[in-house]
């Protein structure tokens, strides 16, 4: 087998990270990962100390990319779009990739590189709910529509909604949601573009 040389962190977390896509955080086997990279097990422990070190990566990998796609989603648009945006966005990237979002809502011991990643992720959702529902209430208000997008897509992944269901009714929790975050900041919510 190579020389732990022969590999570095971001080949091992790239390689973990597309396993955990594909097959859940439950299925990742250092062992299996080791021998897909054709190390030996313990070659790994060279760039994570431990398995939780390479979930916490796994985590601050997958938060980077959503961070990203909502940026990407924010862009251009004026706040009240962009948060339509984000929330599409974000439903979309939690069916394209369950496993990933899945990690993101469970505990994992943190380390410093996860908790920056999940920081920045988080200061960037509150600074685009700020531009609607203030400052003050801002961290409120994205608690309020993290929440309602969560249970959506725990919904939908469970697959309840049927006919007598619409999936239009997240939809309407998203405006709802954008009348009373405005409502906080003693704004009128403007008409959907």
């Amino acid at each position: 087998m190579p020389y732990p040389a022969k590999t570095d962190r971001q080949a091992i977390l790239s390689a973990a990270f597309e396993q955990v896509e594909r097959e859940g955080l439950q299925s990742m086997s250092l062992r299996g990962l080791a021998a897909k990279l054709g190390l030996a097990p313990n070659a790994l422990y060279r760039y994570f100390s431990d398995r939780a070190a390479l979930e916490s990566a796994i985590h601050a990998e997958t938060a980077r990319r959503l961070h990203e796609a909502l940026k990407r989603a924010a862009s251009k648009r004026n706040p009240i779009d962009g948060i339509r945006s984000m929330a599409q966005t974000y439903r979309k990237f939690a069916h394209d990739h369950r496993h990933l979002c899945g990690i993101m809502v469970t505990p994992c011991v943190p380390c410093a590189e996860d908790s920056a990643a999940h920081d920045e992720l988080w200061t960037f959702v509150i600074d685009q709910v700020a531009l609607i529902a203030s400052h003050q209430h801002a961290r409120e208000a994205a608690v309020a529509l993290w929440t309602i997008l969560q249970g959506a897509i725990a919904l939908e992944t469970a697959q309840v909604f049927g006919e007598r269901k619409p999936s239009k009714g997240i939809d309407f929790a998203v405006e709802a949601w954008l009348r009373a975050a405005q409502a906080a900041s003693g704004e009128a919510h403007p008409s959907r573009s």
